[in-house]
C-alpha cells in the first residue's frame, strides 16, 4: 500500500508507549543550548555574537522555560546548577501532560519532587492512572485521563481518596466498562470541592451515586456521563446544582421520565442528547417545561430528524431556547444566544473569544458548547453513519475548523482529531471522501492546520499532522499543503522526541510523497534522513511509526535521485533490521517494498548491489515470501524480483533457499491477487537466468505452477510467467518437463490470444527453444502425445 489513513487512533495498553526521559539529565550533551562563550553551527564562529546566556535574569530564564516542552525543559535544566534550580520553580509545574510518556510508579516517583504545587494533570492509560498517586500531588484541582479503558474501581476510587480539592475529574474517551457505581459514589464522598464530571462508557449509573452528588457535592454543576449504558434519570433531576448535563450517546434512558425530572432542575442551562435515542415528544416536553435551559443540543439523533424530515416545522417553535440538531443551522443557532449584538453567524466563536468583557453567563454556555460539539462531531465522524454528506459539507467542517481556533486544548485536539476523522470513508483502502476534503480546504483548513502543527503544545501537533496526513490523500489537497510550506513542517514534526508526533508526521510525509512532484521536496527538507532516524529510534515496539516511516521510504525509493538519499542516510541498514527483525506485518510489508524499490533502478545506482551485501537481507526476504499475509509475500517476492537482476544477488538469494520458497510461492498463489502472481514468476523469471537456479527450479517443481500463471487472465502474469518459462525452457530437462506439463497448449494460447506483446514475444521464445532443431525427440513426443 503505497499510502495510508487512520481514524482516531486506538492506543493499546503496552504496544505504543515511550519511556519518559529522565526529569533532568546529566549528560549535557542532550542539551543544544549553546554554552556560554561558544560558538554554534560548526566553524569559528564568526560573524556570530557569543551569548552569556548565564547573565539573563532568573525570571527571564523561568519565562524561557515555560516555553519548553518536559524533555527540552529536562535537558536546558542540565546545563548548569542554577539553571537546575530554576528548572525546578513550582510556577513551571502546575501542570503536567504526560499522554506521550509511559508513566508508571519509578516515573510519577522520580516527578513527585516537584509536583507539590501541581494542579492540572493529563495522563494515558490505565497504568499512568494506578501511578497518580506516587506524584504526591494532593493539590490536584483538574485530572483528565485517556483511553483508560482497563482503570478498576480501586484505581479511581485512591484518586478521589488522595485528591480531596479534586474539581475537575474526566475519564474517556475509551468506555470505562470496569468502573461501577461503587467507584462513582466513592467520588462524591471523597471530592467534595468537584465542580465538573465527564465519565465515559461506564455501565450502569445506579440512583444511589448519583445522589451521593447531590448530597456531598454543592458545587456540581457539570455532569457528563457519555455512552454510558443506564443512568438513573430521577436521581439525576435531583441534583439541583447542576447547570449543564451531557448524556450523549448513553442507552436506556427513560425519556419521558428524564424530560420530566429534569425539566425541574432549577439551575440547567445545558442539555445534550446527541447520538441518543431521544424521542420528539420528550424534546418537546423539555423546552416546554424548563424554565431555566437555554440550550439542548441534539446531535444525530435519528427519531428527531425523521421528525423533521415527516414535518419540517416540527421544532420551529423553540420558546426562545436554543435546539442543535444536524437539522438545524447550528452557527445561526448559537449567534441567536447574543440577542442584542450584532455578530456574523459563521464567524460567532471566532468573535466572542475575541472579546474582552463577557457575560459570565453566555462565556460558560460557549465553554461547555465547544466542548459537547467537539464530543459528538468526533464521536459522528468515527461511525460515518448514512446521509451525513450533506451535513459535513454545509456547516460540519466549518464548525470543526471553529473549535480548531478553541483556546481549550482538548476541545483544539478533538477537533483537529474529527478533521482527521470525517474525511476517511474507508480505512481499508485509504480512500477519502474528495468532497468533505476539498470543503475543509476551502474553509482554510489548510493554514490553520499548518500553523497548529507549529504550536509548542505536542498534543496539538500530534493531532494536526494526523488531519494533514490524512487530508493529503488527496491530490488537490496535498498541493495545498506543500504549497503552504507543509513538506517542512512535516520533516520537522517528524524529528520530535515525542513518538506520537513523529508518527503522525511520518503518516504525512507517507501520503505526500505518493506525489511525484513531492518526492524532491520531502528530500531537499530532510525528510529522508529524519524518516530513517525514526526507524532507528523507534525501533523497539513502536509499530505505527515503523510503518508509516518504512512506508513514505518506499514511495521515496521508488524516484532515483531520492532512493540514493535514502540509502546515504542509512536507509538500507534501517530496512533490513525491519524486514530481518520486525514482526508487525504492517512494518514487514512496508519494508520489503521500500527494499524492493531501492532495488529497481538497475544500473542508475549501486543500491540493488547494497541491497544484496546487506547482512541478512535476503535470507529476511526470502523468509518474508513464507508469510501468512499475502501483501508480506507480494513485496517480498517483488524485492527478490529486483533483486535477481544482478549476478551476486541471484546466486545468494538461491544459496538462501530463494528457490525452494519461490517455487512453493508460485504453487500457492494460482487463486491470490495479479500482484502477487506477476511477483511470485517474476522472481522466478530472475532467479531462471542462471543455468543451476534454472535446473534447481524445474527440479523443485517450478514449471507446472508458471505453466498455471501463464493461463492467467492478467497480461502482466503473462509477461512474467513466459518470461520465467522461456529462460528454463533452454535447459532441455526443463522443456521436456514444459512439454509433459501441458506447457506447449498454454504457451500457444499465449502466441495467439495474451493482449501483451511482450508476453506474445516470451512465449513464441519459449517454444522455438524447445523445438529449435537440436533436440526433435521432444517434437516427436508432441506429435505422439496430439
Amino acid at each position: 500500500m503505497s499510502r495510508r489513513v487512520r481514524r482516531r487512533g486506538v492506543q493499546s495498553k503496552d504496544k505504543e508507549k515511550v519511556v519518559i526521559s529522565p526529569v533532568f539529565p546529566e549528560a549535557a550533551e542532550d542539551c543544544e543550548i549553546l554554552r556560554p562563550g561558544g560558538g554554534g553551527g560548526g566553524g569559528d564562529g564568526a560573524g556570530v555574537a557569543a551569548v552569556d546566556w548565564t547573565c539573563l535574569a532568573d525570571d527571564t530564564v523561568v519565562q524561557l522555560f515555560s516555553c519548553l516542552n518536559y524533555r527540552d525543559r529536562a535537558s536546558l535544566a542540565s546545563t548548569c546548577r542554577t539553571w537546575r534550580l530554576l528548572g525546578s520553580s513550582p510556577c513551571l509545574w502546575t501542570a503536567l501532560d504526560l499522554r506521550a510518556h509511559r508513566c508508571g510508579p519509578d516515573t510519577a516517583a522520580a516527578l513527585a519532587g516537584r509536583c507539590s504545587h501541581l494542579r492540572r494533570l493529563r495522563f494515558r492509560g490505565a497504568d499512568a492512572a494506578a501511578a497518580v498517586m506516587n506524584l504526591q500531588a494532593r493539590g490536584l484541582q483538574e485530572i483528565a485521563g485517556d483511553y483508560c479503558r482497563d482503570i478498576t474501581d480501586a484505581t479511581l476510587s485512591v484518586i478521589a481518596a488522595r485528591h480531596e480539592a479534586l474539581e475537575s475529574l474526566q475519564i474517556g474517551p475509551d468506555p470505562c466498562e470496569r468502573i461501577t457505581s461503587d467507584a462513582i459514589r466513592h467520588v462524591a464522598m471523597c471530592c467534595t470541592r468537584l465542580r465538573r464530571l465527564r465519565l465515559s462508557g461506564i455501565r450502569e449509573v445506579d440512583g444511589e451515586a448519583v445522589g451521593a452528588f447531590a448530597r456531598h457535592c454543592p458545587q456540581l454543576d457539570e455532569i457528563a456521563f457519555l455512552d454510558c449504558g443506564s443512568i438513573d434519570e430521577s436521581a439525576l433531576g435531583k441534583v439541583v446544582s447542576l447547570r449543564f448535563l451531557s448524556v450523549a450517546g448513553s442507552r436506556n434512558l427513560k425519556w419521558a421520565t428524564a424530560s420530566l425530572a429534569w425539566s425541574k432542575l432549577p439551575n440547567l442551562i445545558g442539555l445534550d442528547v446527541s447520538r441518543t435515542d431521544v424521542s420528539p415528544s420528550a424534546v418537546s416536553r423539555l423546552i416546554s417545561l424548563s424554565k431555566s435551559l437555554k440550550v439542548l443540543c441534539a446531535l444525530n439523533c435519528v427519531a428527531l430528524e425523521e421528525e423533521v424530515n415527516h414535518n419540517p416545522a416540527a421544532f420551529t417553535n423553540t420558546k426562545g431556547k436554543v435546539l442543535l440538531g444536524l437539522f438545524s443551522d447550528i452557527f445561526k443557532g448559537i449567534a441567536s444566544l447574543f440577542k442584542g449584538t450584532v455578530v456574523k453567524e459563521r464567524g460567532i466563536f471566532g468573535e466572542w473569544r475575541s472579546w474582552e468583557n463577557k457575560d459570565k453567563n453566555l462565556n460558560d454556555i460557549m465553554i461547555w458548547i465547544e466542548w459537547i460539539l467537539s464530543q459528538s462531531l468526533l464521536r459522528i465522524a468515527e461511525t460515518n453513519p448514512h446521509g451525513i454528506d450533506e451535513f459535513w459539507l454545509r456547516q460540519g467542517a466549518a464548525l470543526l475548523l471553529s473549535l480548531v481556533k478553541s483556546s481549550q486544548a482538548d476541545v483544539q485536539e478533538r477537533a483537529a482529531t474529527g478533521l482527521a476523522t470525517f474525511v476517511v470513508i474507508d480505512d481499508d483502502n485509504a480512500a477519502v471522501d474528495p468532497a468533505r476534503a476539498e470543503a475543509v480546504m476551502r474553509n482554510g483548513g489548510i493554514p490553520l492546520l499548518l500553523e497548529l502543527a507549529k504550536s509548542c503544545r505536542e498534543g496539538i501537533q500530534s493531532e494536526a499532522a494526523k488531519a494533514i496526513a490524512n487530508l493529503s490523500v488527496n491530490t488537490k489537497v496535498a498541493k495545498a499543503v506543500a504549497d503552504e510550506g507543509g513538506i517542512s513542517i512535516l520533516a520537522d514534526l517528524a524529528r520530535s522526541m515525542n513518538r506520537l508526533v513523529a508518527e503522525e508526521a511520518a503518516g504525512g510525509l507517507w501520503n505526500l510523497s505518493v506525489g511525484e512532484e513531492h518526492k524532491a521536496a520531502i528530500a531537499e527538507a530532510g525528510g529522508v534522513k529524519a524518516l530513517v532516524d525514526l526507524i532507528f529510534k523507534w525501533y523497539s515496539g513502536i509499530d505505527g511509526v515503523l510503518e508509516r516511516a518504512a512506508g513514505a521510504l518506499a514511495n521515496l525509493a521508488a524516484d532515483d535521485k531520492c532512493s540514493l538519499e535514502v540509502a546515504v542516510a542509512g536507509g538500507v541498514q534501517a530496512l533490513v533490521m525491519l524486514a530481518r527483525w520486525c514482526k508487525v506485518e504492517g512494518v514487514q510489508e512496508q519494508a520489503a517494498r521500500a527494499l524492493a524499490n531501492l532495488a529497481a533502478h538497475g544500473d542508475s545506482n549501486s543500491n540493488n548491489a547494497a541491497v544484496g551485501q546487506e547482512a541478512g537481507a535476503l535470507e529476511a526476504l526470502v523468509q518474508l515470501t513464507c508469510s501468512q499475509n499475502e501483501g508480506v509475500r507480494q513485496e517480498a517476492a517483488g524485492a527478490l524480483w529486483n533483486l535477481s537482476f544482478d549476478d551476486r544477488n541471484r546466486e545468494a538469494i538461491a544459496a538462501a533457499g530463494g528457490v525452494e520458497a519461490l517455487v512453493g510461492l508460485a504453487q500457492g498463489c494460482s487463486n491470490a491477487s495479479q500482484g502477487l502472481q506477476e511477483r511470485a514468476a517474476g522472481a522466478l523469471w530472475g532467479l531462471s537466468v542462471s543455468e543451476a537456479n534454472s535446473i534447481a527450479i524445474g527440479r523443485e517443481g517450478g514449471v507446472a505452477p508458471l505453466i498455471t500463471l501463464a493461463r492467467s487472465d492478467a497480461e502482466d502474469v503473462h509477461e512474467t510467467a513466459a518470461g520465467a518459462l522461456w529462460n528454463l525452457a533452454f535447459n532441455s530437462g526443463n522443456a521436456l518437463r514444459i512439454v509433459e506439463e501441458g506447457g506447449v497448449p498454454a504457451l500457444v494460447h499465449l502466441c495467439a490470444s495474451s493482449g501483451s506483446k511482450m508476453a506474445r514475444f516470451m512465449a513464441a521464445l519459449a517454444l522455438a527453444y524447445m523445438f529449435d532443431g537440436s533436440d526433435w525427440r521432444q517434437a516427436e513426443y508432441v506429435l505422439c502425445s496430439s
